[in-house]
Formats: C-alpha cells, sequence, structure tokens
C-alpha cells in the first residue's frame, strides 16, 4: 500500500548558481524530500535559473559545481529537468537542434537537461501534489 502522506513535488528554480542561493537550496530541499520518501516530477529552470543547465560554467576548483551537482543527482534519481526555451535562447543557452535552427557555432546544454517550453512547467503543476519556487533573492 502507497504511503498516503508521500508528496510529489515540482520545483521551479529562477535563481543563477554562484549569483543566488536558489540552485543549492533547491538541491538540499530535492535530496531530503527523496530521503523522506517524497518524489520530485520534474525540475524547470526560469529566467536566470537556467544558467543552472550550462555545460560552460567552470567554477573555481575549491567552490562546488552547482550544475554538475544537479546534473548527477537528476541522472541518480531519474528526474527530469527543463529548461525553458524562451529564458534559453535568450541567455545563450542552446541544445543541439536550437544551434542548428540558429546557425550557432556550437551547444552548450549539460545533460541531462533539457530544453522545453511553459507546457511542461503546466504539466508538472498538474501532476504534482506541491510546485514549490527557488527565486534569487532580493
Amino acid at each position: 500500500m502507497a504511503d498516503t502522506r508521500s508528496a510529489t513535488f515540482t520545483l521551479v528554480i529562477t535563481g543563477a548558481p554562484y549569483s543566488s542561493q536558489a540552485p543549492q537550496t533547491a538541491l538540499g530541499f530535492a535530496k531530503a524530500a527523496i530521503a523522506a520518501g517524497h518524489r520530485i516530477d520534474r525540475v524547470f529552470l526560469y529566467g536566470d535559473g537556467v544558467h543552472l543547465a550550462s555545460a560552460l560554467c567552470a567554477p573555481p576548483s575549491d567552490e562546488p559545481h552547482w550544475p554538475k551537482e544537479w546534473a548527477g543527482f537528476l541522472e541518480q534519481h531519474g528526474i527530469s529537468a527543463i529548461a525553458c526555451i524562451a529564458s534559453a535562447l535568450r541567455r545563450g543557452l542552446v541544445n543541439e537542434a536550437e544551434q542548428k535552427r540558429y546557425q550557432l557555432p556550437s551547444a552548450n546544454l549539460l545533460r541531462p537537461f533539457d530544453i522545453a517550453g511553459l507546457g511542461d512547467w503546466v504539466e508538472g503543476r498538474m501532476t504534482s501534489t506541491r510546485t514549490l519556487y527557488f527565486h534569487a533573492g532580493g
């Protein structure tokens, strides 16, 4: 019998790594939620949060590499992670399809992140029991 107290979460991250605590706080929450028996349905990156999906991030060696931390967590738990296409394109984040479409020199989307529209956010809101937002401070 399923535990009726467990929840399914969609996480929305709008703050960029290294300029806000949003990705770090969201990852801490996600790890605690999984450990407590809850499920993360998906992670949706919006606004500056899409920087979390960049394969070109190169922090100093004595700092956490938040994009790789997130990528490892997502792969380990089979969680879908989507970067909003409009936010991503405005900030220079592209997958191979958008690279070809806009004739750009390279793609820079870190796996397992994907690029999609707001429909993915809406679907997450419909299929999750809770949607939590992690914004940049301000």
